[in-house]
């Protein structure tokens, strides 16, 4: 089983070791190194994409100082809508990438990633909730489409969300 911590956004750059101001847009990523998995948060200049040994990145915005706390929708939501997607073609890339959320969020565990009979390469994740294991293709977005995909689950899973 594979079990680790995401550590929070360090608030300044991991390449030019300015801190972040609020309502500026900045791009994290994760890197397996050794047996830690080690964020690195990136300002817009500095950003040249993910390494190649990326588990995954995505792109947010600093917070402002006084902005109201945005409220998902409750763990049962997301497993539902986690669940209508598995088989729907063309939304891959959205499972993959409510899958790692949900993993932030422990409604899943990572157990283990492996490969299927065409060598595309799967997570193994565990739902405590449900009793389920699911097998989730590893469909990366390219950046323009992970903004959809960010703000298509902005739209469903957030309340508060614009």
């Amino acid at each position: 089983m594979l079990d680790f911590e995401i550590q929070r956004c360090t608030r300044r750059c991991a390449k030019t070791d300015r801190d972040f101001q609020p309502g500026e847009a900045f791009y994290s990523v994760l890197r397996a190194e050794g047996s830690e998995v080690v964020r690195y948060d990136y300002c817009e200049q500095a950003w040249e994409g993910p390494p190649d040994d990326a588990i995954g990145s995505w792109k947010s915005q600093m917070a402002e100082p006084n902005a109201k706390k945005v409220n998902w929708a409750p763990n049962d939501v997301m497993l539902h809508y986690f669940q209508e997607l598995e088989g729907q073609a063309g939304r891959e890339d959205v499972r993959y990438i409510l899958a790692l959320l949900m993993i932030r969020r422990r409604i899943l565990r990572l157990e283990e990633t492996e490969n299927d009979e065409t060598g595309r390469e799967l997570l193994i994740v565990f739902c405590g909730r449900n009793e389920t294991e699911y097998r989730v293709p590893v469909v990366p977005p390219d950046e323009p489409r992970s903004q959809e995909i960010q703000e298509e689950l902005a739209q469903l899973l957030f309340a508060d969300a614009e």
